[in-house]
């Protein structure tokens, strides 16, 4: 018999993942109906890709428990990797196929943020709290700070790498130029595979969350000590959500990165990580379904507003303050219990009685 919480479960799975198929499905056919706007059509990819981070850094924050200020970082890192992937593979590989190569690069530049995360990860995650978020905050800005003067070019199928100054051979196709950022891509990212990177962060985040290791990580940040004293590793659990959610970042960078003509150092800065912080905290802690529709809404609402001018952040920022007045107000909640009550008592099902009397 299944039990009440792997019904629970597996009711918000099927709810997550119906949603974000049938928002695709209405979307895609209203662009093959030509009944979507440009200004909305172009961001697509993005809203894709904000998901992905939102989703990844509340694995770090909702399930983990550590407070990480430097999501950015990973983002960056994967946009360069996968603007220089890509670009490689054309120039050495003559590889046309955009679909193939926006793949590799968002794959490559996963393991790429992922090595990073454990490098970073396995120092910075033995200190808690407010230490751990500073020097997160850190990491974020050392990286912004190197890309700026980090260039990169290609010549012959091979890869020349120079920081500080251009010091590279003559005659190579310059891929990465300092503080001009990643140049010359050509944009390749499609709401498709923004689609399809989104569902597979689901099946990981939720997976994982829901896995043996998934317990460990949520006991560790719910009592630390409780979670030692069982023989639970806290750094080895702490690491795998930190390494696993700066792979998935890094990804979401590839593909925000590839939907560009070019990747500048300040797309990425300390705002940039609060912004995902905001979609996090908004759709709450620990909420996947939540960081997925607090992403798409907070990407939407600055577009929605720029008939407002002068005015659009601060009505963006009204609306964020009414909206997390709402979400916390118990008399609120109380009246969304109630109507919302019903509905979940039907997706459930009636609870057969025990002979003792108790529920299954």
């Amino acid at each position: 018999m299944m039990t009440k919480a792997k019904r629970k479960r597996l009711i918000y799975n099927l709810i997550t993942f119906g949603l974000v198929i049938a928002a695709y499905l209405i979307l895609q056919n209203m662009i093959d109906a030509k009944a979507i706007s440009r200004s909305l059509k172009g961001l697509l990819v993005p809203i894709c890709a904000w998901i992905v981070m939102a989703v990844s850094l509340n694995l770090v924050i909702g399930f983990s428990g550590e407070l990480s200020l430097g999501h950015a970082g990973f983002m960056s890192i994967g946009a360069y990797t996968g603007a220089i992937v890509s670009g490689w593979f054309l120039s050495a590989f003559d590889m046309q196929d955009p679909t193939l190569r926006l793949i590799l690069a968002i794959l490559i530049s996963g393991v790429v943020a992922g090595i990073f995360g454990a490098l970073i990860g396995i120092p910075v995650l033995r200190l808690r709290g407010d230490y751990l978020a500073i020097v997160t905050l850190a990491f974020g800005e050392i990286i912004r700070n190197l890309v700026n003067v980090l260039y990169v070019g290609t010549t012959d199928g091979k890869l020349y790498f120079s920081f500080l100054n251009k010091n590279l051979p003559e005659g190579v196709t310059m891929l990465v130029d300092g503080a001009k950022g990643a140049v010359k891509i050509k944009p390749i990212s499609t709401f498709t595979i923004g689609f399809a990177l989104i569902i597979l962060t689901l099946i990981i985040v939720l997976n994982l969350v829901n896995s043996r290791a998934g317990r460990a990580i949520q006991a560790t940040r719910d009592n630390r000590i409780a979670a030692e004293s069982m023989g639970v590793s806290v750094t080895k659990y702490k690491m795998m959500a930190f390494v696993t959610a700066a792979t998935l970042a890094g990804m979401a960078g590839a593909l925000y990165g590839l939907n560009s003509s070019t990747v500048v150092p300040t797309q990425f800065t300390f705002n940039q990580s609060i912004n995902v912080l905001v979609f996090v905290v908004l759709g709450g802690l620990g909420n996947v379904l939540g960081s997925v529709i607090s992403a798409t809404f907070l990407t939407v609402l600055p577009e929605i507003l720029r008939e407002f001018a002068d005015y659009r952040m601060l009505v963006y920022a009204v609306v964020l303050i009414l909206v997390m007045i709402f979400t916390n107000n118990p008399l609120i909640r109380s009246m969304m219990n109630r109507l919302f009550g019903p509905v979940r008592t039907l997706l459930r099902g009636k609870q057969k009685k025990a002979p003792g009397g108790d529920a299954e």
